[in-house]
């Protein structure tokens, strides 16, 4: 990024590659938290997302510190790329000693918005619908699905994991009525437009969209989008690129940190972590 003051331009790295050293114990800046939200990169959000996870299952073992090292081989991205991830949040970690389990669970909570709940509705009560509906993992992450709706008469009514599903024209009142923030489509493609509309019109915030079409959404709406057919033709071709290695006799290793098993996690892809 090239900045202008008076006559003298700065050259500034990319955010996300720029190397970092880790260095002793520091408090949080005082720079405002949504300030500092908006300056961490995308890729860099969804491996905060895979350290969170990491953490919590550390400290559910009554783990209380943890190395760049160590983390870094758990999330599967390189130790340099995560100790800068780290310091978005104003947290380094002291020599000798690494990080503060509990405090760095805190820290990614608090600037991934998780320290208060984000209602879930799930639109479309297929198979995947059912599954996410049943997933009993959601609640004890912040994300407890409130909402489910679907346009066939047979499932209307029906309860699924406990929660009766509405029907679709219900979605802007009922969406309303519980502050959901967050929509789930799992449409046939056809529908999953009108879907959206209507999450919108219910004040619904934010989107992930399993069907595979582009959504047109306000632009205060943020969507995300997962395609497990492109993810399986991504990982088709690492297993393409590994056999033509093999076949020249170059090998195949790029698997491991940073490589092609992590492609997602390291920001490519559209954001979907597969373990």
């Amino acid at each position: 990024m090239v900045s202008q003051r008076g006559r003298r331009t700065r050259v500034t790295p990319d955010a996300d590659n720029a190397p970092t050293a880790e260095m002793p114990a520091v408090e949080a800046t005082a720079e405002p938290e949504a300030a500092r939200a908006k300056s961490i990169p995308e890729a860099a959000v969804a491996r905060l997302a895979v350290y969170l996870r990491v953490l919590s299952g550390l400290a559910e073992q009554g783990a209380t510190t943890i190395s760049s090292e160590e983390l870094s081989q758990a999330a599967g991205v390189n130790s340099a790329k995560l100790r800068k991830d780290l310091s978005y949040l104003g947290s380094y970690g002291t020599r000798g000693v690494g990080y503060d389990v509990q405090v760095l669970v805190s820290q990614i909570e608090r600037i991934l918005g998780l320290t208060r709940k984000h209602k879930v509705a799930v639109v479309g009560i297929g198979n995947l619908g059912h599954a996410l509906a049943n997933y009993g993992g959601f609640p004890g992450r912040g994300f407890p699905v409130e909402a489910l709706f679907d346009l066939d008469p047979d499932l209307v009514g029906v309860p699924v994991g406990g929660l009766p599903v509405s029907h679709l024209d219900e979605i802007p009142k009922v969406c309303a009525e519980r502050e959901i923030s967050i929509g789930v489509i799992a449409t046939p493609p056809t529908a999953a437009q009108s879907v959206c509309d209507r999450l919108v019109a219910g004040g619904v915030q934010c989107i992930l969209n399993f069907a595979p079409v582009v959504l047109q959404v306000p632009a205060h709406i943020e969507v995300r989008k997962v395609d497990l057919a492109v993810e399986l033709q991504i990982l088709s071709f690492h297993v393409a690129r590994r056999a033509d290695l093999a076949a020249n006799g170059n090998g195949g290793g790029d698997s491991g940190p940073g490589g092609a098993e992590n492609g997602s996690v390291n920001g490519h892809g559209n954001g979907m972590v597969v373990r």
